[in-house]
C-alpha cells in the first residue's frame, strides 16, 4: 500500500504535469481556439456567472465529455491535440482534472491559475447568465 501523501503533495505533484496560464493566457489560448472549460458546480455558476463562450461540464462527467474517443463526447472534443483549459472556481479542482484529461491522451489539456475567481478580479468578460450546459450522461449511458 502506497504511503499517505496528502492532498497538497498531490496537487503539486498534479501541477508539476502542467504548463498552468494566467487568465491573460487562458484569454488568448481561447482567442487562438482553446477550449475553455468551466467544471464549477451550478451554485456557483448562478452566483458568480459564466465566462461567455466557455464550455460548462460538471466535473463528474469531464473525462466522459472531453474524450474524443468516447461515444458520449462534446462536439469540441475533436481530438487529443485539441488545446483544452480547464477552470474551477479558485483553481485547485482544475489541476487534477487537467491531469485527469491529460491521461485520456488529451496532451495540452491545462488549468488557469486563480480559476473563475482570478478571471473575474482580472476585469476579464463574465455573463451574469448560465453558458452552453452539456447535457448528462447517465449512469446506463456510461457502461453501455
Amino acid at each position: 500500500m502506497p504511503e499517505p501523501r496528502g492532498v497538497d503533495a498531490l496537487l503539486a505533484a498534479a501541477r508539476s504535469r502542467l504548463a498552468r496560464l494566467t487568465v491573460l493566457q487562458a484569454r488568448a489560448a481561447a482567442d487562438a481556439g482553446a477550449v475553455l472549460v468551466d467544471i464549477r458546480y451550478a451554485a456557483l455558476r448562478e452566483r458568480d456567472g459564466t465566462v461567455p463562450g466557455a464550455l460548462i461540464v460538471e466535473r463528474n462527467e469531464l473525462e466522459w465529455r472531453l474524450d474524443p474517443a468516447c461515444d458520449h463526447r462534446i462536439a469540441e472534443a475533436t481530438d487529443h491535440d485539441r488545446r483544452v483549459v480547464v477552470f474551477c472556481n479558485e483553481g485547485y479542482a482544475s489541476s487534477f482534472a487537467a491531469v485527469s484529461l491529460q491521461a485520456l491522451g488529451l496532451h495540452q489539456a491545462t488549468d488557469l491559475i486563480g480559476g473563475f475567481q482570478a478571471w473575474r478580479a482580472a476585469g476579464l468578460p463574465v455573463s451574469p447568465t448560465a453558458g452552453q450546459v452539456a447535457s448528462p450522461v447517465s449512469v446506463a449511458d456510461r457502461t453501455s
